[in-house]
């Protein structure tokens, strides 16, 4: 599995709004210049992230983008299957039920079972918030 940058610039986006989660929105055009990543490029982002009601658009000349809700509430699972899709490692493990016709005796499903496991883990468990934590513990203060 290899997350694309869509995935990775959608964490760094929410991180970002995570991390300048005060009473005033945050431009796009500040989140590119500190992530160093084009507007063009999160402005698409922000729209999927839009939709799914992960981050409200406030208009006007002192608009932007903030989180909906409190960084907590956010896992890394769920930013990156919104903007990559399913994380399984093997597509027959993309559905709710397994209709691969060898799964019966293919002794491989066990590892990609455990595999699955792994990552679901991680990206389940660690929230948005656990990332400013990273993100503080890293730099010393709030900035990117």
């Amino acid at each position: 599995m290899k997350i694309s940058t869509k995935g990775r610039y959608a964490l760094r986006l929410m991180l970002d709004l995570a991390l300048h989660n005060s009473a005033s929105p945050v431009r796009i055009k500040d989140i590119a210049a500190r992530q160093d990543i084009s507007d063009k490029y999160l402005e698409q982002i922000i729209s999927s992230l839009n939709k799914a009601g992960y981050v409200k658009s406030i208009r006007g000349p002192q608009g932007g983008y903030k989180l909906t809700r409190d960084p907590s509430c956010y896992t890394v699972g769920m930013i990156l299957r919104l903007t990559e899709g399913s994380l399984a490692p093997v597509a027959c493990l993309e559905d709710e039920i397994n209709q691969c016709s060898r799964q019966g005796g293919c002794a491989t499903l066990e590892l990609w079972k455990e595999l699955d496991e792994a990552i679901k883990g991680v990206v389940d468990n660690v929230t948005l918030a656990r990332l400013v934590e990273w993100q503080r513990e890293k730099t010393g203060h709030s900035e990117l």
